[in-house]
């Protein structure tokens, strides 16, 4: 089980209308996420940073894959922009990967 962690920024006052579409994610979006081998995922907040972590069952680089390749991650991600900023890492097509300097198992 390989894990990821990633963040980003939302823009300026809206937090709220960020959780609120997590608290509605898309059915089809909690499916590819399945899909890609993803689980135990949380997001949380400071301020206007979003901090994420997810385990993958089926490996980083697939999670990676997957999500890069969908089309509804695409269509998620656009309708996130007007609530955040997240640069996509150009190799992967995905969130770029923080480095772990920690871990306590």
């Amino acid at each position: 089980m390989e894990r990821f962690a990633w963040k980003a920024i939302v823009h300026e006052g809206r937090i709220e209308e960020y959780k609120k579409r997590h608290d509605e994610i898309w059915p089809e979006m909690k499916q590819v996420l399945k899909d890609a081998g993803i689980g135990n995922y949380s997001i949380w907040n400071i301020g206007n940073e979003v901090f994420g972590y997810f385990e993958c069952e089926k490996g980083v680089a697939f999670a990676e894959k997957h999500q890069a390749e969908s089309q509804i991650v695409a269509k998620w991600n656009e309708y996130m922009k007007d609530v955040m900023t997240m640069v996509m890492d150009p190799k992967t097509g995905a969130q770029p990967k923080m480095r772990e300097v920690f871990y306590l198992k």
